[in-house]
């Protein structure tokens, strides 16, 4: 577990965060344990193999072993926790049943950006908490959701519904706070676009040049993690995986990748969006749900939104 030994005066720690903002304590256990299972992810990334499993996720796509080693990982620490009812991960088929007496239900995806670290780039683990035992909802029910970024820090950033909180893990191996409150402006600077620029619709593509005109700069790394801290932790910006030509309904999961970012940028004062509604009130149609995404500041995100409405 996390623990507050090691630590300054002027540091605080993430269960000593958690306590003084009176959060549940069984939701306290479950970001803690999440904490604590990233120490073995980061040491997997570390030390681990970088090839294949030599099985197939769901999507049918290729497993990497660090996929599989990080989800084993993750699904022991929230078994461990004991008030996890049920599990959800982008690398397995099917809802797992831990505890039903368990408090929460939890879906993640171990490790978004797995095919990165054999070229040494940031990746990350991304996590949803739904009160209950009924994983498969809508973002609107989360009561919290974090992400953990393994990159030249490794960061924890979390939410449970009242503000945007980040950490970095010391040399100890704990997290620390770095600030409190996390805010977004309500337009910016940068954009992210991912998706091959040829397959964009006549929406996007005049969404694209509307913010090259206005000045934006290009950062893309590849990695949903790392390019949401980006924008998240520099306050402005806009990261979009849109619907393409040749995938209308986009390429990232709604329950494991879209409905956590987008619950901790709407709680920075940002926004999220399919380029038609918002991406916390759609209501998931199965495990493996798609949805195209426009996410980050405010006033960016509901531009994007007029393009598509307006030209497709």
């Amino acid at each position: 577990m996390i623990g507050e030994a090691g630590t300054t005066p002027f540091q605080k720690d993430l269960r000593r965060h958690l306590r003084e903002r009176d959060e549940d304590r069984d939701l306290t256990r479950v970001i803690c344990e999440l904490a604590t299972a990233s120490r073995y992810v980061i040491h997997s990334i570390r030390t681990g193999e970088l090839g294949v499993a030599g099985t197939s996720n769901l999507y049918g796509e290729t497993q990497l072993a660090l996929d599989v080693l990080s989800d084993r990982i993750l699904q022991k620490r929230m078994k461990y926790s004991g008030v996890v009812a049920k599990i959800a991960s982008e690398e397995i088929d099917e809802v797992i049943c831990v505890n039903p007496d368990g408090k929460y239900s939890i879906v993640y995806d171990p490790l978004d950006g797995s095919s990165l670290v054999d070229v040494n780039l940031a990746v990350g683990t991304i996590v949803g908490i739904y009160e209950g035992q009924e994983p498969l909802s809508a973002g609107n029910k989360l009561v919290a959701a974090l992400y953990i970024l393994y990159g030249p820090r490794c960061t924890l950033v979390y939410s449970t519904g009242n503000g945007v909180h980040e950490f970095a893990m010391n040399a100890l191996m704990e997290y620390t706070l770095v600030q409190e409150n996390v805010q977004m402006a309500p337009s910016g600077t940068i954009y992210s676009p991912g998706g091959q620029r040829n397959q964009y619709t006549p929406g996007v593509e005049k969404f694209v040049s509307y913010l090259e005109e206005k000045g934006s700069k290009l950062r893309y790394s590849g990695g949903f993690v790392p390019d949401i801290n980006q924008v998240l932790i520099k306050g402005q910006g806009l990261f979009m995986y849109p619907h393409l030509k040749n995938a209308p309904r986009g390429k990232l999961r709604l329950l494991y990748e879209l409905n956590p970012m987008a619950f901790l940028i709407e709680q920075a004062g940002g926004a999220a969006s399919n380029g038609r509604q918002r991406i916390l009130d759609i209501e998931p149609e199965g495990i493996d749900h798609r949805e195209p995404i426009f996410i980050g500041s405010k006033e960016d995100v509901a531009r994007a939104e007029k393009f598509v409405a307006e030209f497709g």
